[in-house]
């Protein structure tokens, strides 16, 4: 398995492949929702195994703060670190360019957040019907 990342087609197409299959098909978030203006500003992060696309995240900066989304991965590749990899792999290339990222993280995603050094900064509410919270780090103690 191996990470890339950047802002060409071809990598974008292979997020959206993972982010269709979780979001939209798995989770129901409605496509006009999911593929949002940011596409082409946002630094896109895939894991592949062998030529297969089965995890990816993007990365923006706003205000100087980095902002994470859209982290995913295959149901069948679940519960093997690869969630906790690509995060590494977003948070490497963010401490680069920002002192401070955040998230909003699906609430039954919080532990894992919490565990890879987030805090959870803001009560629940609603994104694509889907309970958040906003959460945050700091990439330098």
């Amino acid at each position: 398995m191996y990470v890339k990342r950047g802002q060409d087609e071809a990598l974008w197409h292979d997020a959206l492949f993972v982010r269709r299959a979780v979001f939209i098909d798995e989770q129901g978030v409605p496509e006009e929702e999911e593929i949002d203006a940011f596409e082409r500003e946002s630094v896109h992060f895939v894991i592949y195994d062998d030529d297969q696309p089965i995890a990816a995240g993007r990365f923006r900066i706003i205000d100087d703060v980095g902002k994470i989304e859209r982290i995913c991965v295959l149901p069948a590749y679940r519960g093997r670190g690869i969630g906790k990899r690509i995060m590494e792999a977003i948070e490497q290339y963010a401490s680069q360019h920002v002192t401070k990222v955040k998230l909003n993280a699906q609430t039954h995603a919080e532990p894992f957040y919490k565990q890879l050094g987030y805090e959870t900064v803001s009560d629940v509410f609603l994104d694509a019907g889907i309970p958040h919270v906003t959460m945050v780090k700091n990439m330098r103690s």
